[in-house]
């Protein structure tokens, strides 16, 4: 299967944590965020997910990071011992965005009001009209008009669709790596908090071009056969911790394909939390576990080689991996 064909599923899978927030939006029922510990629970014994989980220390504390996938099963719980034994080290937890803040009452209208147009724009004016014909009939197949998303831009339409795909596979953003560890932190009474606003994340994705957010959705619409396999093979890496795989299926290709997008989404955020997790290090003795979606943590421009540039010492916490030490792929 093409990499170039999974933008839209990295934009949901590994770099937001607003697919809560499209969940609430778009008014579907959805389960409450407790359901992944519950699932948890009620999964059977299995294999857990091998985390993509640094150590970065300095001399008197250190952080966790974490690579969350934004959408998972139940079978995905429970979480491997490397993850219990860092949320159990972590005076408090980090998300990309504070639960209080995608708990909010106004989450799901703040997010309409950021994916609408202005300027009396609409979606049919601003699609090509045989892109714009396509998913008129693909909304048709699933007994859906077109209508009702005519006032939203392409990049909410993208989550949207792939909302829908991940439910109907059984994946789900209330199963969420970061959701499941916000209903962890909250039982336990550990403290939480956030890198960014819900606002600097919704900003961040209505300011990705008009184009790339068409290249995203014509990907979509031009193979939607191929986007189950594709969600698949996405979520498999991630499960096996494969730091090299996951690099070559998202990162490179998103860089390559929606330059500006990758840069507002990925690379101008990390640069914008780095020096939030260097006082973390630096101004207290508090360790912590940092939870962001994985795409965040790869590559020369991500948050862990970042860290390692700066002098902290940085080690891959993965009992499951093979003796050699497992850092992050050489960048291209």
């Amino acid at each position: 299967m093409s990499p170039a064909k999974l933008l839209l599923v990295v934009w949901f899978a590994l770099l937001l944590a607003a697919s809560h927030a499209v969940s609430a939006s778009t008014g579907r029922d959805a389960p409450s965020a407790g359901a992944a510990a519950q699932a948890a629970v009620a999964a059977p014994a299995h294999e857990p997910p091998v985390p993509l989980l640094w150590k970065v220390s300095d001399a008197d504390n250190a952080i966790y990071l974490l690579g969350s996938f934004h959408l998972l099963k139940a079978g995905d719980y429970p979480v491997s011992e490397d993850i219990e034994q860092a949320f159990a080290a972590a005076e408090r937890v980090v998300f990309e965005v504070a639960p209080e803040q995608l708990d909010a009452p106004d989450t799901g209208q703040r997010f309409l009001a950021a994916a609408g147009y202005e300027n009396g724009r609409s979606l049919s004016k601003v699609m090509p009209s045989r892109l714009y014909e396509k998913l008129r009939r693909l909304l048709a197949r699933q007994g859906q008009g077109i209508a009702q998303i005519e006032a939203y831009e392409p990049w909410f339409v993208n989550l949207s669709l792939l909302l829908g795909l991940a439910r109907s596979l059984e994946f789900s953003p209330d199963q969420g790596l970061d959701r499941y560890l916000i209903g962890r932190a909250t039982k336990a009474g550990k403290p939480t908090a956030g890198l960014e606003t819900l606002q600097d994340q919704l900003d961040a994705l209505d300011a990705t071009p008009l184009d790339e957010q068409l290249t995203s959705l014509r990907e979509f619409l031009d193979r939607p056969q191929e986007m189950p396999g594709l969600l698949d093979e996405l979520h498999q890496a991630w499960r096996d911790g494969d730091v090299e795989a996951l690099d070559v299926l998202t990162r490179r290709d998103m860089r390559e394909k929606t330059p500006e997008t990758y840069r507002l989404l990925n690379v101008e955020r990390n640069d914008r939390w780095v020096p939030a997790l260097q006082a973390m290090l630096d101004d207290n003795g508090d360790d912590a576990l940092v939870v962001v979606g994985a795409l965040h943590l790869l590559g020369d421009d991500g948050v862990v080689e970042k860290l390692r540039d700066a002098g902290y010492d940085v080690e891959r916490i993965c009992s499951a991996c093979e003796a050699e030490p497992v850092t992050t792929p050489d960048p291209m």
